[in-house]
């Protein structure tokens, strides 16, 4: 075999003919390297659709303000609003960081009473059982607590001196953030900022199970926020850092995932509706769900002024439809209704 060079080819020979054989530049070589790389991002980004779903919306719910709702004596205010339910005849209870954390109000916002005595570091979530006990959840001393209306202590759960569990923890929790109940009295607890499952007990405070762990995958969570369950009993869970709904039978199997409704921070099931309200905290805005995960309406966005909201954390609805909304950033929880 005969090689001869020439400029950016060279010719080879075998039989004495020369056939003409490109030579592969440093240029060639280097668009050829950039060529690929751009195929393996497109590759990749490809895969990696799916999970970067397109934000759903709908309609805006037909509701207005009630403006200057809450009315609070002279002189008080609230902290930051971490939580709000309602009870069985439509007061409302609201969870604060001010000097006064738990305060209860009429459907008219005239204030009913505030307990005095309330051993909690830091508040976040609220909710009421079925006999009307309140459950609180104190995030930075790690416990769940449950009270009667007029605010005595029932039962406590977590751990000695307000230490931390770790996720497999049965008696302790590691920043929990809110808890729902099944109707059989079962507790749900969304355990949360550190440790990543859902815990649940039954009516006494006794561990049942629990699942979850930190991650991005099926069954996996990334700050457990919430937790509701629907009518036939699924869980669904707010995995607030992953953007995602996922939902579950009472034992953790997995059932299913929405992607694409916002970033859940607070959820609510209305039984009379059969659909599902959700705090989208990172869009500021309140989503209304059926239960496929399809966005019915939306209601509200970001700003201070009443009607609009800043960081809305969680919320409850009432027997007529309307809805409370409990806000970090504006100090304040909003009445809005039909």
């Amino acid at each position: 075999m005969e090689v001869r060079e020439g400029i950016g080819s060279r010719y080879v020979s075998v039989t004495g003919a020369y056939v003409r054989e490109p030579v592969l530049t440093f240029a060639q070589f280097s668009n050829n390297l950039r060529r690929m790389r751009n195929r393996t991002f497109l590759m990749i980004l490809a895969a990696a659709l799916p999970a970067l779903a397109e934000l759903q919306t709908g309609p805006p719910l037909p509701y207005h303000v009630v403006r200057d709702w809450a009315q609070l004596p002279a002189g008080w205010n609230f902290g930051e609003v971490s939580a709000v339910d309602v009870d069985r005849s439509d007061n409302v209870w609201v969870f604060n960081r001010g000097p006064h954390p738990v305060i209860e109000f009429d459907k008219s916002g005239k204030m009913l009473q505030a307990w005095p005595e309330v051993p909690v570091k830091t508040p976040h979530g609220l909710r009421l059982d079925a006999d009307g006990n309140v459950w609180t959840v104190d995030v930075d001393a790690h416990r769940v607590m449950k009270w009667t209306p007029s605010g005595r202590l029932l039962m406590m759960i977590g751990g000695v001196g307000g230490a931390a569990g770790n996720n497999d923890s049965k008696d302790g929790f590691n920043r929990p953030a809110n808890l729902t109940f099944a109707p059989n009295g079962d507790l749900f607890v969304a355990d949360g900022y550190v440790n990543s499952r859902v815990i649940r007990f039954n009516k006494d405070g006794e561990y049942i199970t629990h699942w979850g762990h930190k991650g991005t995958a099926d069954a996996e969570f990334d700050l457990v926020h919430d937790v509701a369950l629907d009518g036939q009993g699924r869980v669904y869970v707010a995995d607030r850092s992953n953007k995602r709904v996922q939902i579950f039978d009472q034992n953790g199997k997995f059932l299913g995932k929405w992607t694409d409704v916002g970033s859940p921070f607070g959820l609510y099931y209305v039984r009379s509706e059969n659909a599902l309200y959700m705090c989208d905290g990172v869009n500021d805005r309140i989503v209304k769900l059926n239960l496929d995960g399809q966005v019915l309406g939306v209601l509200s966005s970001y700003g201070k002024v009443p009607g609009k909201l800043d960081i809305a954390h969680y919320l409850a609805v009432d027997s007529t439809g309307a809805i409370y909304v409990a806000e970090i950033k504006n100090w304040r929880v909003q009445k809005f209704a039909k």
